[in-house]
C-alpha cells in the first residue's frame, strides 16, 4: 500500500528521447495559496529533465517567486512574460532565461504582471494571449509547466486556455478540499468555453504528514472524491523545501538523496507515464 492508501500502480520506466518536442503544456493551478505550487513547478521542472526532458517554467504569478526559488531577483529584470505578453516587439528567446539544471530554462515574472490582467481586458481574444506568446518554443521543449498565481482571474484562465493537462497541487488539510470543488468547476467552463483538449492531469497531495489523523483522513476523503486521477506520489511535510528556496536550487540538485528529491522523481515518471 502507497500513502495514498491503495496499492501502488507500476509505471514504466520513462523511454529515452532523441528529439524534443512538442511540448506538452501543463498549468499548475490552485486558487488557494501556499499549497505548494510554485515548489511543484520547480521540482518536478527539474526532475523531468533527469528523464531527458526538456522543460520550459513559466513563472505566470506576479509574485515572482518561481523566479526567486531558482535564484532570479525578479525586481532586476528588464524583460519579464509581461513583455512579451503585452508588447508585440518583444521576442520570447530574448526573455526566456537558463537555470542552474541543464535542460531547464524560465520565462520569468515580476510584478510588472499585475498590469496585464488589466489591459488584456480590452484585447480581442484576452483568454489566448499566453497560448500566442507560447505558440514559437512550443517544439523546442518536451514540457511547459505554468506556474499560477493563487486566484481564478485572467491570467489563471489563460494559463487553463493554453494548457493540454492542469496539475493540481492539493494541501492534505480540509479548506484545500473545499477549494478544489470551486477550481473543478472553473477547469469545465474552460473546456467548454475555451480549451475542449484540456484534461486534469493529475492531483498532487502536498504537505502531508503521516503522522497526524487529520492528513491521513483528508487523503482518504481526496481519493474516494476524484479516484484514478490522484497521484501515488505524495509530498511530505519537510524543512528541506524552504532550504531549497534559500539556496535557489531544485530539491534534486540541492539534496538529491533527501525524501523530497525522491518523490518528485516518481511524480516525474508518473507524469510522463500519463
Amino acid at each position: 500500500m502507497g500513502p495514498t492508501g491503495r496499492p501502488k500502480r507500476h509505471i514504466p520506466e520513462p523511454a529515452m528521447l532523441h528529439t524534443h518536442g512538442p511540448a506538452k503544456v501543463l498549468a499548475i493551478c490552485n486558487q488557494k495559496g501556499g499549497v505548494g505550487k510554485t515548489t511543484s513547478a520547480i521540482n518536478l521542472g527539474a526532475a523531468l529533465t533527469e528523464f531527458g526532458r526538456r522543460v520550459l517554467l513559466v513563472d505566470f504569478d506576479p509574485q515572482g517567486a518561481l523566479s526567486v526559488g531558482l535564484g532570479i531577483l525578479p525586481h532586476q529584470l528588464d524583460q519579464t512574460i509581461y513583455n512579451v505578453l503585452i508588447e508585440r516587439a518583444a521576442d520570447l528567446d530574448d526573455v526566456v532565461m537558463r537555470t542552474t539544471v541543464e535542460d531547464l530554462d524560465l520565462l520569468p515574472s515580476n510584478i510588472d504582471l499585475s498590469a496585464a490582467e488589466v489591459q488584456l481586458v480590452a484585447e480581442v481574444g484576452r483568454e489566448h494571449a499566453l497560448l500566442r506568446t507560447l505558440r514559437p518554443v512550443i517544439d523546442k521543449y518536451d514540457y511547459i509547466l505554468v506556474d499560477c498565481q493563487p486566484s481564478l482571474g485572467l491570467l489563471t484562465v489563460n494559463a487553463l486556455a493554453a494548457a493540454d493537462g492542469v496539475l493540481i497541487p492539493l494541501e492534505c488539510e480540509y479548506f484545500s478540499m473545499r477549494g478544489a470543488a470551486l477550481l473543478m468547476d472553473t477547469i469545465q467552463k474552460v473546456q467548454e468555453r475555451l480549451n475542449p483538449k484540456l484534461e486534469i492531469t493529475g492531483i498532487l497531495p502536498t504537505m502531508f504528514d503521516p503522522r497526524t489523523l487529520h492528513s491521513r483522513e483528508v487523503m482518504a476523503r481526496v481519493v474516494e472524491r476524484f479516484g484514478d486521477i490522484v497521484f501515488d506520489t505524495v509530498i511530505n511535510r519537510t524543512v528541506r523545501f524552504p532550504e531549497t528556496t534559500v539556496a535557489g536550487e531544485p530539491i534534486t540538485k540541492w539534496a538529491p538523496r533527501s525524501a523530497g528529491a525522491k518523490a518528485y522523481r516518481a511524480l516525474a515518471r508518473e507524469v510522463i507515464a500519463r
